[in-house]
């Protein structure tokens, strides 16, 4: 069972008056003039509850905005991007991307200029068989990539030359998560606890095993809080299809690596634990909640239809009906300097979708699909709120943004298909005045 926060008393209440200027931004936030967050502080047992009533530190929100970009639909192959599977950012900059289509790891310089290609096909050494979403730079300059299909991590050196290769990663088993680097270079890496047990997939334990220097030095089990998402299923043939009902609450959890501890939530409610063993705190935040509209609710329900119909043609709707409301959120990622970003639902948008085509009775794609903003709330592990920062369209969550300071990595898609690599700032809004 869910503990809920106690009921605040008015003595619980502090006011604080703070304006925290975001690293490269100072210009903006110099002429913000902000009354700050109105923050209740108090103990639930061993756990410090911080719940942002109103406002927020930065007493803006915030924009991305370009500020390089790499990728073109055609021209130099070297900026042609296939399938970007994961990034990486070293300490000056230069951007690594496993592309995944040409199977090389390309390498830009800061200004979006390109440095060479790493690596290539293959089983030998120094090349990939099947990379996945794992990509980290060490502090020494060494970039690591996963390699499942090689049942491996390689390793380069700074100049790109083959370092080493670590055979610590389970052959074949390819995951969308990135991996993750903490103090003193232990990577982090997805694994299933207790794959090879006579489990069913819906009871899969998610984790992480931790690596040194090719060495596993532990393995940790995320939270379960014996929670069951509201699931849809399709069987055929011996097989099975299992999908999240639309819109509806699930259990998140992501490691926080420079503070080696999860961050664990249920999105029914605004709450997140930071499991520190020092010191545990919980977020939590007044936010509106996103209401679903009728066109996409329904949607929504089609394409999801659509997909348990691939399986079973006779499929008829097995779940919860598709909510109301949007969860409080929808996702977290942990900046390199430690800030958690907390995806937020936003209304939806509908748009025509280019993969429609009347004039061709096979296809069968929708004329409009429904996509919503994205958008972060930002906080530090102390459980501060700095902001929301709201990204610009076609920006991905996969792969899985590089977050460092006032800068965001991530790759774009256009509505041609077209891929790239992009380097944001964070701007500070204007604040509204009265």
């Amino acid at each position: 069972m869910r503990r809920r926060a106690p009921r605040r008393s008015p003595s619980t209440l502090w006011v604080c008056l703070f304006l925290i200027p975001l690293p490269g931004c100072a210009d903006a936030a110099d002429e913000a003039v902000a009354a700050g967050p109105e923050v209740v502080r108090e103990q639930d047992g061993d756990t410090l509850v911080v719940r942002t009533v109103a406002g927020s530190a930065w007493g803006s929100e915030a924009d991305l905005v370009p500020e390089v970009e790499i990728g073109v639909l055609e021209g130099d192959p070297a900026y042609m991007l296939g399938s970007v599977e994961s990034l990486a950012v070293d300490a000056g900059g230069r951007i690594f991307a496993m592309d995944r289509q040409a199977l090389t790891l390309r390498v830009y310089r800061p200004d979006g200029s390109h440095a060479g290609d790493w690596g290539r096909d293959g089983g030998g050494p120094g090349e990939f068989g099947q990379p996945d979403g794992g990509l980290v730079v060490l502090s020494d300059g060494r970039v690591v990539v996963r390699d499942p299909g090689n049942a491996r991590l390689q390793v380069y050196r700074a100049d790109g030359e083959r370092d080493d290769e670590w055979p610590v990663v389970r052959s074949g088993f390819q995951t969308s998560n990135p991996m993750l680097v903490g103090p003193g270079d232990t990577i982090y890496t997805s694994t299933i606890i207790n794959l090879g047990e006579d489990t069913a997939v819906g009871e899969w334990r998610a984790g992480l095993i931790a690596i040194h220097e090719g060495r596993i030095v532990d393995t940790l089990a995320a939270p379960d809080v014996g929670y069951d998402a509201p699931m849809i299923r399709a069987e055929a043939n011996g097989g099975v299809a299992m999908n999240g009902v639309p819109f509806s609450p699930s259990e998140e959890a992501e490691w926080h690596a420079p503070g080696r501890f999860w961050v664990h939530g249920i999105s029914d409610t605004y709450s997140l634990s930071l499991l520190d063993p020092e010191g545990p705190i919980r977020i939590e935040r007044a936010a509106p909640p996103v209401p679903v509209i009728d066109a996409e609710r329904a949607y929504e329900r089609e394409s999801a239809t659509r997909s348990m119909r691939s399986m079973d043609p006779a499929w008829r709707w097995n779940g919860p009906d598709i909510p109301d409301e949007k969860p409080a959120f929808n996702d977290l990622m942990v900046g390199e300097e430690g800030r958690i970003w907390v995806g937020r639902p936003a209304e939806g948008i509908r748009r025509d979708n280019p993969a429609w085509d009347p004039t061709d009775p096979e296809n069968d794609a929708p004329e409009y699909v429904w996509t919503e903003p994205l958008r972060w709330d930002v906080f530090e592990a102390d459980g501060t709120f700095l902001g929301t920062v709201h990204a610009p369209d076609g920006l991905r969550t996969y792969p899985r943004p590089v977050i460092r300071g006032d800068r965001l990595w991530g790759v774009t898609r256009d509505e041609l298909g077209v891929q790239r690599i992009v380097r944001y700032r964070i701007e500070l809004r204007q604040p509204a005045t009265d």
